[in-house]
């Protein structure tokens, strides 16, 4: 008692440095207040970046896919084809009528079928160009070759023979006519791929299904990467 009487000024320093401190934690509190503000709304925008980008991808997708549904919906069970929506293949299914057996010819059904094809298969494409990165012609085959070859001579020998069946067909739609106005852009976005019988496929109960494994598509892949960086520099 004595000693705060003799120290009034003491306790007032030592009140004085607490309230200072007091006032520093709940600076500081602030401070933690709105970094965690700051964090979670950057969260916010970089979730909805990421829906931006998966919505943009999508619509693209669909948009492709509904362009060639339309033009060519009447024609599918013609031509024993089908689109897939999911990776926008465009398949062709009857091996005997596209190709003669083991060789990469060709027949005369085959390209005019293409005649018909693939130039309304350009104007489709045209105003999704900017967006398309690769055409992709890829040819399938089934897992056999001969009676007596091994897996490792099949798969070589179908790989050989899917190659050159592409490059042919490949080919022939860039050298028709109609594909003139497009030859820049074929040169530069079309692909032949051979994928020998690496994408059987199979019936219901799970054994290979030769003849639908036998194959030509034309497969349209987007340069989704591209329009992904877009988006997020604007965004």
């Amino acid at each position: 008692m004595m000693h705060q009487l003799l120290n009034p000024g003491h306790d007032e320093q030592e009140e004085n440095h607490w309230l200072s401190v007091s006032d520093l934690m709940a600076g500081l509190m602030m401070v933690f207040l709105f970094i965690s503000i700051a964090l979670m709304l950057n969260a916010f925008s970089e979730r909805d970046k990421i829906k931006q980008i998966a919505v943009a991808y999508q619509e693209n997708q669909v948009a492709i896919f509904d362009a060639l549904n339309t033009e060519f919906e009447k024609d599918l069970q013609k031509w024993d084809a089908d689109i897939d929506e999911e990776t926008l293949t465009f398949t062709f299914k009857s091996p005997d009528v596209l190709f003669k057996t083991g060789e990469i010819e060709l027949s005369d059904e085959y390209e005019s079928l293409l005649n018909e094809f693939f130039p309304r298969y350009m104007e489709v494409l045209k105003p999704f160009q900017d967006s398309i990165n690769e055409v992709r012609i890829e040819g399938h085959t089934s897992s056999v070759w001969s009676r007596y070859s091994s897996d490792r001579e099949a798969y070589f020998k179908n790989m050989e023979l899917s190659q050159g069946r592409t490059r042919s067909v490949l080919d022939y739609v860039y050298s028709m006519p109609s594909s003139r106005p497009f030859r820049h852009w074929i040169k530069s976005h079309l692909a032949a791929v051979g994928l020998s019988s690496s994408r059987l496929i199979y019936d219901e109960k799970g054994r290979e299904d030769r003849a639908q494994s036998r194959r030509v598509s034309f497969r349209v892949i987007t340069n989704s990467d591209i329009q992904i960086k877009r988006i997020l520099e604007r965004a």
